[in-house]
């Protein structure tokens, strides 16, 4: 037998009977296609070691070797050069995407400090929506002990509908927590 996700599987049998209804056919239900970390290490052009340990924390958190990022032009103010390594990213499908997407919402988030929920504003107009963590840290894989420099990534959800609506409501259905409209709830004064 092959293992599923949870989160997938919740996607597959409660998520799309609840999305459904606004669509034609179950094919034109909003589905998550990736998810994409991306953590920049500005420092990286002077310390080697931290492009190495950003790398093997990107590893640890998505479970999937980590890519470097290179440069792709000169910068002289930046002593920085063409073909240099200035991140790190990771792309996640399928199931490990599904198990980072749970494992982020049921533990890291969490773990954020003063975290009230995720602003809607991170849309980009065609349905993907980004967020930045500013500390590595707040992942339970991350040794606190261990770390060189904190330092923040970004993560894209990308999924198949060009609607940020549609996309919203998909993020809320698999678990992401939004802050609420605040606009609504004030009045006119």
């Amino acid at each position: 037998m092959e293992y599923k996700a949870r989160l997938k599987n919740k996607y597959n049998t409660e998520i799309i009977n609840n999305l459904k209804g606004k669509y034609k056919s179950v094919m034109e239900v909003p589905r998550l296609v990736k998810i994409c970390l991306n953590q920049g290490v500005g420092s990286a052009t002077t310390d080697k070691k931290q492009i190495e340990a950003a790398q093997q924390e990107m590893s640890l958190i998505t479970g999937q070797k980590a890519v470097l990022t290179k440069s792709r032009k000169d910068i002289s103010n930046f002593k920085l050069r063409k073909g240099m390594p200035v991140g790190v990213m990771v792309t996640l499908r399928g199931n490990t995407m599904y198990e980072f997407l749970d494992r982020l919402v049921t533990s890291t988030m969490p773990r954020v400090r003063d975290f009230q929920g995720l602003a809607t504003k991170g849309f980009d107009g065609r349905g993907n929506f980004t967020l930045g963590i500013k500390e590595q840290i707040a992942f339970p894989e991350i040794s606190i002990d261990k770390v060189m420099k904190v330092t923040g990534m970004d993560i894209t959800f990308v999924t198949n509908t060009n609607s940020d609506p549609d996309a919203l409501e998909l993020l809320r259905e698999l678990g992401i927590p939004f802050i609420k409209d605040i606009k609504s709830n004030k009045t006119n004064s």
